[in-house]
């Protein structure tokens, strides 16, 4: 396949099932750094789900796609699409791409989403997420669109799975890849289990990292901010506080983090930012545990680089990741980093150099690592500055656009055409 006229203004569609996390931020902060000039931006996302929808999934509204003001208003809590809107950018809602896996909803989304694309004439589709990814490369395909990209933001099979559910979504991910003309990897494992996994040739695969608008975090960690984000969030005088950011979900660990937190002294307080599925068994847990005065569940916030400043570590219990954003954030505030040891957040977090990582699903580890930050803070704060120098212009919206130039108007070739 030829490039595409490197003149020629392209129309885009950025495809993800939830335009929110990491993955949205990072698609949202690439589609922003496109140059407008260059390039007309859309954004395709699914359907609410059943978070926060109808038993049966479904939104309501009896249309499997709405358009523009509709979509907006239709977005579940904490999505990015007001924002996408806002810009400019063209929006469209297909409410059967849902996060869970159904295969009547699974089948609706291919065909619906097919149609959307055929209909939108898009020089390029760009997929994130893996069911999105999955469902959207093979809809770009079979709507005939010239070059299909896709992200990975890590992967969804991962040693926490059974033997059969991984195989399943390996064999997924292998056939999308056969309609994928290039590849962008958040992190370096995640190239590395791709080429490991012959996902993808050398040729189509190019390393990526978050991208994070640094500046509002560095501005919140000013002087002053600790007490400003304590005040906000009504702590008492004189706490140490461990905190997190993520969805609630088994994915992020959240029961782990807060039986981490019940092995921690009484004066350590616990903040999670984030909403999700597992909110009302985590509430139970911590009753259980003891924690209700030193455990707080904030749900999803709009003001977190505000409140990150309040943090005196932050703890990530994730069972997976590729390389999350939230890392980056923090890094930028200056907070020191606990992490787990899993890809990948060793290119970021070096373990006693910038930060600190323990296993996977070990509550006493990650407790351990805490309390020695903690009870060490010159040792945790030079942890912290030595963390900054990891985060350089490669992590900046700004290089993310330039890749995307450089990737979107490339040659490389998916191994199945139509």
């Amino acid at each position: 396949m030829e490039a595409l006229d490197p003149d020629r203004k392209l129309r885009v569609a950025t495809v993800i099932t939830r335009f929110n996390g990491g993955a949205g931020n990072v698609a949202l902060n690439g589609a922003l750094a496109l140059d407008p000039d260059r390039y007309e931006r859309a954004v395709i996302t699914g359907g609410v789900g059943m978070d926060s929808a109808t038993a049966d999934g479904s939104d309501g509204s009896g249309q499997d796609v709405l358009h523009g003001e509709e979509a907006v208003k239709n977005a579940a809590a904490g999505d990015l699409t007001p924002r996408a809107y806002e810009a400019g950018m063209e929006i469209t809602q297909v409410r059967p791409l849902v996060p869970q896996i159904s295969p009547r909803d699974d089948m609706a989304a291919l065909r619906t989403l097919t149609a959307v694309l055929a209909e939108g004439r898009y020089d390029v589709v760009h997929t994130h997420s893996a069911k999105g990814g999955v469902i959207g490369r093979i809809a770009a395909a079979r709507a005939g669109v010239p070059r299909i990209v896709h992200t990975w933001h890590g992967f969804p099979f991962n040693e926490f799975q059974s033997r059969l559910r991984r195989s399943v979504y390996v064999r997924l991910e292998r056939m999308a890849a056969k309609h994928t003309d290039a590849f962008l990897a958040i992190g370096s494992e995640t190239v590395t289990t791709a080429l490991r996994l012959g996902l993808t040739t050398p040729d189509r695969v190019r390393l990526s990292w978050p991208a994070v608008d640094v500046s509002a975090f560095e501005a919140a960690a000013s002087s002053g901010a600790r007490a400003r984000a304590r005040r906000r969030l009504d702590l008492p005088l004189g706490v140490k506080v461990v905190g997190s950011v993520g969805r609630l979900q088994f994915q992020k660990g959240p029961e782990i983090f807060v039986r981490a937190l019940a092995e921690l002294p009484d004066d350590v307080f616990g903040l999670w930012v984030g909403g999700g599925p597992m909110t009302s068994e985590l509430e139970k847990l911590t009753t259980k545990l003891g924690l209700t005065d030193r455990m707080r569940w904030l749900g999803h916030r709009d003001d977190v680089p505000e409140l990150l400043p309040a943090f005196d570590v932050m703890a990530m219990a994730s069972r997976w990741e590729g390389l999350p954003c939230v890392l980056v954030e923090a890094i930028a505030a200056g907070i020191p980093l606990v992490a787990t040891a899993v890809p990948s957040n060793q290119d970021l977090v070096l373990a006693g150099e910038t930060g600190m990582l323990v296993p996977p699903q070990d509550p006493h580890g990650l407790a351990v690592a805490a309390a020695a930050l903690l009870d060490e803070p010159v040792a945790a704060a030079r942890m912290a500055e030595r963390a900054r120098g990891r985060v350089g212009d490669w992590f900046t919206p700004a290089h993310l656009g330039t890749v995307l130039d450089e990737t979107y108007r490339g040659t490389s070739t998916r191994p199945f055409q139509r």
